[in-house]
């Protein structure tokens, strides 16, 4: 469980969990104004942010090898708590998704609830652990067919019953994710290019087909909103949230008004979910264009020290964790930017670690401890 022997203080990468707490503490500022009267968001988002620092710090010193000993029972416990979303009685609704579960019942009003999670966010490290120790172990047959299919089954449930609920955009960025780390186990340039040849003409055909009245795939709403980017003015339900953070961001200017107007005064207050999926509004608004800047600049030195973890790494199962970190937080920061920027069509997922939202942010930095223990044993003869 423990090999401190094994681990090299020297090179415990502090400036992580300091990007982290900085771009957490910008989350916070701005979540404390975003409030709506009489919530506590900002006060949970506090305690997280200093609770997830310490839960990162104690599972650092847990040895991910002997972590990733239980994948196959951290995937069965994963399958339970997303099927218990849908079908049992402690699955909750906000606005119109069923993600949550709430307890005593999913029927209590959040603001009642004893406590309430959402599983699909533990979902994000569960299957990087799974799928790191899975093809770890099945490295010597990675170019096998059965392999890949088995692995393409064994992604696919989780998948599907967070797409049901409805969750496109947690889909698509675990599903990412996987292929990101299968991709990364050795993959032959044999199966590579044939794959990525079927792949892309299918992702292109399959966008045409979500677009036609007759798709059976997805729901009237999730449609829409795919459409609502290639015509915006006959959507404007839709683009109500992506056209006022535009107006908000727009607003912003080079330096944001935080420091020339009072900060209750931010257009983007009306935008519903502004303290979470669309947060970065708020940055742009508040800290305009030199504070994103900023934050993106933050995102990418985090994600790059995530691959610097994952080439110094001490064996293939390191290796593999570190780059499904990386590739999940680079794939959400990229969703999350493209939603508020009118990029990507509309589908809520957090900021990572400024977003609000307890979830998340614990799931994140639970992810972010396993990281670190990756790089306490890494090869680390030369600085990344």
């Amino acid at each position: 469980m423990f090999k401190f022997k094994e681990y090299d203080f020297k090179h415990y990468k502090v400036s992580i969990l300091v990007i982290i707490l900085f771009l957490g503490s910008i989350g916070s500022y701005l979540i404390q104004y975003l409030q709506d009267s009489g919530e506590q968001q900002f006060e949970k988002q506090i305690i997280g942010l200093l609770a997830g620092a310490l839960i990162a710090f104690f599972v650092s010193l847990f040895d991910y090898h002997f972590i990733c000993k239980f994948f196959g029972l951290l995937y069965l416990l994963n399958l339970i708590l997303l099927v218990a979303v849908q079908y049992s009685p402690f699955g909750a609704y906000h606005y119109e998704a069923k993600r949550w579960l709430r307890f005593p019942n999913g029927q209590v009003p959040s603001t009642e609830a004893i406590f309430e999670f959402q599983p699909s966010e533990l979902t994000k490290i569960i299957l990087i652990l799974f799928f790191a120790k899975f093809f770890d172990l099945m490295y010597r047959q990675i170019n096998k067919w059965y392999v890949i299919v088995i692995s393409a089954i064994l992604a696919g449930i989780p998948l599907l019953l967070i797409f049901k609920q409805p969750d496109l955009s947690t889909t698509i960025v675990l599903g990412c994710t996987y292929i990101a780390i299968l991709y990364a186990t050795g993959l032959s340039y044999k199966i590579i290019v044939p794959s990525l040849a079927i792949g892309l003409p299918l992702i292109i055909a399959l966008y045409w087909y979500v677009q036609q009245p007759f798709q059976g795939l997805l729901t009237e709403y999730q449609q829409n909103r795919i459409l609502s980017i290639k015509y915006p003015e006959l959507y404007p339900k839709e683009m109500w949230q992506q056209n006022n953070a535009a107006k908000a961001i727009k607003s912003g200017g080079m330096l944001g008004k935080i420091f020339t107007e009072h900060i209750s005064k931010l257009e983007c207050k009306i935008i519903s979910a502004i303290e979470s999926d669309f947060i970065f509004t708020a940055i742009a608004e508040g800290f305009g264009f030199v504070g994103c800047c900023i934050v993106i600049l933050l995102f990418l030195l985090l994600i790059m020290k995530c691959f610097g973890i994952a080439k110094r790494a001490k064996d293939r199962l390191g290796k593999l964790i570190a780059i499904g970190v990386a590739t999940l937080i680079m794939t959400q920061v990229f969703v999350n930017i493209g939603v508020v920027t009118s990029i990507l069509p509309n589908t809520g997922i957090p900021l990572p670690f400024v977003s609000s939202g307890l979830s998340a942010l614990l799931s994140n930095m639970l992810m972010i401890g396993i990281l670190l223990n990756v790089s306490l044993q890494g090869k680390w003869n030369k600085e990344v």
